[in-house]
């Protein structure tokens, strides 16, 4: 395998690319990974712009070991854009970090030179001066526990969009790029939404008892669909819309529509490769774009 490095002007800033050959996957290298976010960036963006990113970084590719980096490194270029946020009860024992907010495609390219193979964002955003905001998306996630799968998750999907349009609510669902299933409501800023979601899966589960689980008690979840609303604690992150995902090969967090999840007859139906999601934005766009519009529904 080549060490060489290669010197790129990406938008007006220069990067340094190295180990381009380097198996991140069985079969995908590094260059594959920097040029798909290369590529996805035009969409996947918007979604991450503002919002602090916790990077999985991968350097011996998904076969080898993993490191969550929440602050920046100490190499981090003077032209990526770092915010000061507070952490309490951090596990690294300190009250603030320096959070990377990748808003432009440098610091995006950046972070794949560095096998950030996942990025991982909160709901909520920072303002230009760092300012922490409330959050302005609910999520949901849903985990089926075998032998449940993402067809039961589909129908878990259907049953939430259900009762969040009786709140005035819509929802926009995407894989997670693993075996579940992640479903979006934007809304108005909000203190409420870790309230709310828990509320709603606890509904849920009440009318639905043997799909439906909204405990974390992982026993609990064989053969149903754990509804996860504690991804709204202001705390925690959930990977971003067209990240990859560390597996035996890449798949991706992929905006899908409400006609997919009605008709998906197995976990096939709803993985999609790099590719693959590269070609469904040619032919759709971006499925999640109602997620940025700024006009958006109160919680009731």
């Amino acid at each position: 395998m080549s060490s060489e490095k290669v010197g790129v002007d990406v938008d007006g800033q220069h990067l340094t690319l190295s180990n381009l050959d380097k198996s991140l996957y069985p079969e995908f290298t590094k260059g594959e990974v920097i040029d798909y976010y290369a590529r996805v960036a035009p969409v996947m963006l918007p979604h991450v712009a503002d919002r602090p990113a916790t990077r999985i970084r991968f350097p011996d590719g998904v076969d080898g070991g993993k490191f969550y980096e929440k602050n920046a490194p100490s190499h981090t270029p003077d032209w990526v854009r770092t915010v000061t946020v507070p952490t309490p009860g951090s596990s690294k024992g300190r009250d603030t970090l320096d959070f990377v907010v990748v808003d432009d495609l440098p610091t995006l390219v950046w972070c794949a030179n560095l096998a950030a193979l996942e990025l991982h964002v909160p709901q909520w955003k920072v303002g230009p001066r760092g300012k922490v905001h409330e959050p302005d998306l609910v999520v949901f996630d849903l985990d089926p526990g075998a032998p449940a799968t993402v067809v039961e998750a589909c129908e878990v999907a259907h049953l939430l969009r259900a009762l969040l349009a009786e709140d005035g609510l819509e929802s926009y669902p995407k894989t997670s790029g693993k075996k579940g299933l992640h479903l979006y409501v934007p809304i108005k800023e909000s203190s409420r939404t870790s309230e709310y979601a828990k509320g709603i899966a606890q509904r849920l589960a009440k009318e639905h008892p043997d799909l439906v689980v909204a405990k974390m008690e992982k026993k609990l979840r064989t053969g149903k669909v754990f509804v996860d609303w504690s991804q709204n604690n202001p705390a925690k992150t959930t990977v971003a819309a067209y990240s990859l995902r560390a597996a035996d090969s890449p798949s991706v967090s992929t905006p899908v529509t409400w006609d997919e999840l009605e008709s998906c007859d197995g976990a096939a139906g709803l993985a999609f490769t790099p590719d693959e999601v590269l070609a469904r934005i040619d032919k759709h766009g971006d499925l999640l774009e109602p997620l940025l519009a700024s006009e958006r529904p109160a919680l009731p």
